[in-house]
């Protein structure tokens, strides 16, 4: 141990060991050290109060609680935020003093702490988008089966599977084995369909259970999946509070290109939560046509939209409106209303 007090601790987090880097006051290194993650919560609980900085991966959001619950200020941050502070050859060393020195940045933006039920959730939400695209590959497959012999089937998994229903699977003129295969896709995506119906009621219980959820739900295009997703990956009303700009943060507002005086406006960032701005995308676009039939100001502004930009345009702009619609709702703590009529 040090005897120069650490002001700031910065942590490269392994699978198996991590790297230490100790700042003091005037940011001088004071301690390198290379430990087990179990050795780094003993040494962590010897020190002083001070500011344990990590990079937002794997295993770091358990490691920050438990190091926050022995008194710590625990900052956690981007890694592309982090590697401009990265000196020379990149090494878990140089990785771990990084850490520190990006975290006593007074621009830098911190990822808030997630509790182990916002993990758990996150965690069934991967697990199911897993299933969904397994989905679609299977159907994707079924339909390229059957166009090698001549048999079209129209786009749409519920449309495609009605179809097989009504024609039959034993009607197609195909081999006895390609009967069989046919057979044993479309028990193959039945049972994921089965699958990702249990997670969803498990969503919509824990939206019937969940003042917040509740509450994103109430906005069209959100429903029972991006609530919970949103509550998964950002939190509470307070942490929403924190990211002002949620369009923003979720890559969904475009870029600007400036040269000679003139702004250039560009396509979005895609910058932040992918699987979050996908969801949104998908919600917005459906919720587009009945959201722009209703006299409404926000019908009356998407109606404007639509009549001089291309859809898929006007959807991503829902989209980013939905964001900002989110954070409003929760900021405010009460249920979206879509506002009086919209004036003549």
């Amino acid at each position: 141990m040090t005897k120069t007090p650490i002001a700031v601790l910065g942590i490269d987090v392994g699978k198996n060991t991590c790297s230490l880097a100790g700042l003091d006051a005037t940011g001088a290194v004071v301690l390198r050290r290379r430990m087990t993650r179990e050795s780094v919560v003993t040494f962590t609980a010897n020190l002083p109060p001070c500011i344990v900085a990590m990079e937002a991966c794997c295993g770091a959001h358990f490691l920050g609680r438990t190091i926050a619950a022995q008194g710590h200020t625990v900052r956690l941050m981007s890694p592309e935020y982090v590697q401009p502070y990265v000196k020379a050859q990149k090494t878990d060393d140089r990785d771990a003093e990084a850490i520190a020195e990006a975290a006593t940045r007074p621009t830098m933006r911190f990822v808030s702490l997630k509790s182990e039920a916002q993990l758990d959730l996150q965690a069934l939400h991967r697990a199911r988008e897993r299933l969904v695209l397994a989905r679609t590959s299977l159907i994707n497959q079924l339909r390229a089966v059957l166009l090698e012999r001549g048999i079209v089937l129209p786009k749409g998994r519920l449309v495609l599977m009605r179809r097989l229903r009504e024609i039959g699977t034993e009607d197609l003129a195909v081999s006895h084995r390609i009967h069989g295969l046919i057979g044993d896709l479309c028990a193959e995506a039945t049972a994921l369909d089965e699958r990702i119906r249990a997670y969803d009621e498990e969503f919509a219980a824990l939206t019937r259970n969940d003042t917040q959820a509740r509450r994103l739900a109430s906005i069209p295009g959100v429903g029972l999946i991006n609530a919970t997703a949103l509550l998964a990956a950002v939190g509470d009303a307070s942490a929403f509070a924190k990211a002002r700009d949620l369009a923003a943060w979720l890559g969904l507002t475009p870029r600007q290109h400036s040269t000679g005086g003139r702004t250039k406006m560009l396509g979005i960032s895609k910058r932040g939560n992918r699987y979050l701005r996908k969801q949104l995308i998908h919600g917005a676009r459906a919720a587009m046509p009945h959201l722009a039939a209703k006299p409404t100001r926000l019908g009356a502004w998407l109606t404007g939209l639509l009549a001089r930009s291309h859809p898929n345009v006007v959807v991503v702009a829902l989209a980013a409106k939905l964001a900002r619609i989110v954070w409003a709702v929760l900021r405010r703590e009460r249920a979206f209303d879509q506002g009086a009529p919209a004036t003549a």
